[in-house]
């Protein structure tokens, strides 16, 4: 289940987005990655089920936040979360980095970088910060949080091994 390489760009997914998913999924570049969410939605497996299609037909990775059966059943590229066989995580602290190399993850996003809506309140980590966390974790850390491809090349400095968003693909 574990791909031969991983996406730079990512799309993670959730309710606020709405029938702006689709467009948000248009907006990615081939060879992207999707980290579908959509925990509360009611129709979870049929709107899986759609994503996964659009993403397959894109040449876009397309995993999972749940277990890895879950990530298996509905034929998906991989499983989100820190665990045994999950393909990314999402971090927070530098315990939830080790966490995740221990699981065998091999990417973690590191999280918030910049203010953004979906940690409203949280104090982002800002790039120096975020550049000492991610280095020497021994798993390969992404940037969340307000980040946009304008940052792509600050972040690869950092050592980050790519980005993910959910407004700046939804607002396009």
């Amino acid at each position: 289940m574990r791909p031969r390489h991983l996406p730079e760009i990512w799309l993670f997914t959730d309710e606020r987005q709405g029938e702006s998913l689709w467009a948000a999924l248009d907006r990615l570049p081939r060879g992207a990655g999707v980290i579908f969410r959509h925990y509360r939605s009611a129709d979870r497996v049929a709107l899986a089920a759609r994503m996964r299609a659009v993403c397959r037909r894109r040449g876009v990775l397309f995993v999972v936040a749940g277990p890895l059966r879950q990530a298996r059943a509905w034929r998906a590229d991989g499983a989100h979360g820190r665990f045994p066989g999950a393909l990314t995580a999402s971090a927070h602290t530098i315990a939830e980095l080790v966490a995740a190399r221990r699981a065998g993850v091999a990417l973690a996003f590191l999280s918030p970088l910049f203010a953004t809506r979906s940690h409203a309140g949280a104090v982002p980590l800002g790039p120096v910060r975020f550049g000492l966390m991610a280095r020497g974790r021994g798993v390969a850390v992404a940037a969340l949080g307000g980040v946009t491809p304008n940052h792509s090349a600050r972040l690869r400095l950092l050592g980050a091994a790519g980005w993910g968003a959910i407004d700046f693909w939804s607002e396009g």
